[in-house]
């Protein structure tokens, strides 16, 4: 740790700049030594204890050096670089707990000009959460927050936004968080799913249609569009857009107006335009496949969302999160096996695949924690068919089947919804088919899920 040195005294035009910000603020030196610390900063990040002379890495992250030589990038040094004010997104320890936070840096120079001091200005984000959390994004990996930073700079802007990165990443959760984050939070959002559909479809979906425009067009429809005036509109899967509707993609951007399929009136609308797709747009363009005009229209500010592959220090908290998102009474967790097994998982479906993981194995799980049994194939384990020693059950397996062994006397109730939580974890087929199978209706199967996962 660096030895403190003697905590100068702020010049007194440095301490009012100090006592203008209503954010939490304090003034370093260039070792990033603390000489002052407002109301705000102290009851934030400080407590009961005096901030004075300590380091602002000590408090803000609990290093024992710099955050550039901890990982982690340093706005104050690139300020000092840059001799200019930077803005970095970084994660903070405060009395709150772990939370993301925009820290601006400015120079405070004397008479000749030389930064003498520096003004460090902290303003909490809600773009994501750097704890579980049962809603929004979470997460703390460097790659996440390089993503993050990216996220918070764009979303006060009406700058068309591209989302880049494999399925599952979450794409439309950081659409909406930019949604969320801009000027337009109050006004609509509206996705639009751009692959399944055959383009006469899509363009009714997206533009709308007059009455009588095509058989079955009994009436007028306002189009997604419209219905995204005021707000954003979120293309998903932009890479699936046939060359047709491409054209009438770049009109609109290009004019913001548009027509209803089969009018000729054109009408005008405001939205902010985020895209997202998992496809190599520039490749596409090269081949032919995607205009290179609209590619550039909607590739002004494009971010890549990181694979769960490059951010397994997220994974635990990913889990947590996600348990916590599951209808119920029950409080799940993971044990300390079944993380370190999902940490060394490749996860080629990412955070959806995390997702389906946890749904299953909290079906396999009669307890309240999750175990690396409960993650066939994951953890190298097979499927558990015995859910809980404490309903006596043994596992005996035949050529053609599994087949319960009952200890004692068991209720029939609670032989059902055993047997029904072990058939909806191995049935390949769809719930219709399962329901033909046990000879009941779809609408008694549904039942006795419900009563099942009770």
């Amino acid at each position: 740790m660096a030895l403190r040195q003697p905590i100068p005294s702020p010049s007194k035009k440095a301490m009012k700049d100090l006592a203008n910000i209503h954010d939490p603020a304090i003034l370093l030196d260039s070792t990033f030594q603390i000489l002052a610390a407002n109301e705000a900063y102290q009851e934030e990040l400080g407590g009961e204890k005096s901030l004075e002379g300590l380091h602002c890495y000590e408090v803000s992250h609990g290093f024992d050096r710099p955050c550039d030589e901890a990982g982690e990038c340093c706005p104050l040094k690139a300020s000092m670089e840059s001799e200019h004010a930077e803005r970095m997104l970084h994660v903070h320890q405060s009395t709150k707990g772990c939370e993301f936070v925009d820290v601006e840096i400015r120079p405070i120079r004397d008479r000749r000009g030389k930064a003498r001091y520096y003004l460090e200005i902290l303003r909490p984000t809600l773009v994501a959460s750097a704890e579980p959390t049962p809603v929004g994004l979470v997460g703390k990996a460097p790659a996440f927050n390089q993503m993050l930073e990216l996220v918070q700079r764009v979303a006060k802007e009406q700058t068309t936004v591209l989302l880049l990165g494999e399925s599952g990443t979450g794409k439309e959760l950081i659409s909406r968080a930019i949604h969320e984050g801009s000027d337009r939070s109050k006004k609509p959002f509206v996705p639009v799913e751009c692959s399944g559909l055959a383009d006469n479809l899509f363009e009714s979906e997206l533009f709308g249609h007059k009455k009588g425009a095509f058989t079955g067009a009994y009436f007028d429809k306002p189009g997604l569009i419209e219905a995204a005036h005021g707000g954003t509109l979120f293309l998903d899967e932009i890479g699936e857009v046939s060359a047709q509707i491409q054209v009438k993609l770049l009109r609109l951007l290009e004019t913001q107006t548009f027509r209803r399929v089969g009018s000729t009136e054109a009408k005008y609308v405001d939205f902010r335009l985020i895209c997202a797709t998992n496809r190599n747009l520039a490749e596409m363009v090269k081949t032919g496949l995607f205009r290179k005009d609209l590619y550039y229209r909607i590739s002004i500010f494009p971010i890549q969302l990181p694979a769960l592959r490059d951010r397994r220090e997220d994974i635990g908290l990913l889990a947590n999160s996600l348990l916590r998102r599951y209808p119920g009474k029950k409080n799940y967790s993971l044990s300390k096996e079944a993380l370190s097994c999902l940490g060394e998982y490749a996860f080629p479906g990412n955070i959806r695949e995390l997702q389906n993981l946890l749904e299953r194995a909290r079906i396999l799980a009669s307890g309240h924690q999750l175990k690396p049994m409960h993650f066939p194939g994951i953890c190298g384990e097979a499927a558990p068919v015995a859910f809980s020693q404490a309903h006596d059950f043994q596992n005996h397996t035949t050529d053609e089947e599994s087949l319960f062994q009952i200890k004692g006397v068991q209720t029939l109730e609670a032989v059902e919804a055993l047997y029904m939580r072990h058939i909806l974890a191995t049935f390949p087929g769809k719930r219709e088919a399962l329901a033909k199978k046990l000879g009941i209706s779809l609408r008694t199967l549904v039942r006795k899920i419900k009563t099942a996962k009770a």
